[in-house]
């Protein structure tokens, strides 16, 4: 049997950050594989009109209040609010396909370390520097990082993650699917928002009875 997550995310969605928990409790499900497929949120570089910082704020406190994940103050109150502040999916979703070609075991730390940099503490992280910086404190070699950004596919990566929200009928981030051999199911993670230990729960019982994670 081969038991597959596939997590559908960006790197600058909230909702993500939210389901960072769920995301790591893959990893400790034995026998489930996670795959990371990133569908840029944010296609070109952006900056924010006043109504989007206030919607993004709003969603923010309602992820808070649902996962429990950290928003910091050096977020909210600064980068939140910077006129300056350029969103752009391609630099952060490079950096974790960079990761993941040094060492598979990487993408989701690298991931998660972007979430953190932005959500928590604040930092800009569209900058190379700052990717380096946590792709180094992930462990990574620098040089080695910044010689993989400059040659992964990104484009060709956030294309064929398009191709399969289509075909599995993902609206958006976060999407989870498991795969278990040929039978495709998306999982209903916001009712584990707040519990990842009963997301790992049912997961074990789906992959291990699909009629019984059901129930």
């Amino acid at each position: 049997m081969t038991a597959i997550m596939h997590y559908i995310y960006d790197p600058l969605c909230g909702w993500c950050y939210g389901a960072e928990p769920l995301a790591r409790g893959c990893n400790d499900v034995a026998s489930l594989q996670l795959h990371l497929h990133a569908g840029g949120l944010w296609p070109r570089p952006t900056k924010l009109p006043d109504e989007m910082r206030r919607y993004i704020r709003q969603a923010d406190a309602r992820i808070a209040a649902m996962s429990g994940q950290p928003f910091g103050d050096a977020y909210l109150s600064g980068l939140l609010i910077d006129p300056e502040l350029v969103l752009d999916s391609r630099p952060t979703v490079t950096a974790v396909l960079a990761a993941e070609s040094l060492d598979e075991s990487k993408a989701l730390a690298m991931l998660s370390g972007i979430q953190h940099a932005h959500y928590e503490h604040g930092h800009r992280v569209v900058d190379g520097t700052v990717l380096c910086d946590i792709a180094a404190e992930c462990g990574l070699d620098r040089g080695a990082f910044e010689e993989a950004f400059g040659y992964v596919d990104v484009d060709a990566h956030i294309g064929a993650t398009r191709a399969l929200m289509q075909r599995v009928g993902a609206a958006g981030f976060p999407t989870f699917v498991l795969q278990v051999d040929d039978d495709w199911t998306t999982v209903p993670h916001h009712r584990f928002a707040a519990n990842p230990a009963e997301f790992q729960r049912w997961l074990r019982r789906e992959i291990e009875s699909p009629e019984a994670a059901e129930a």
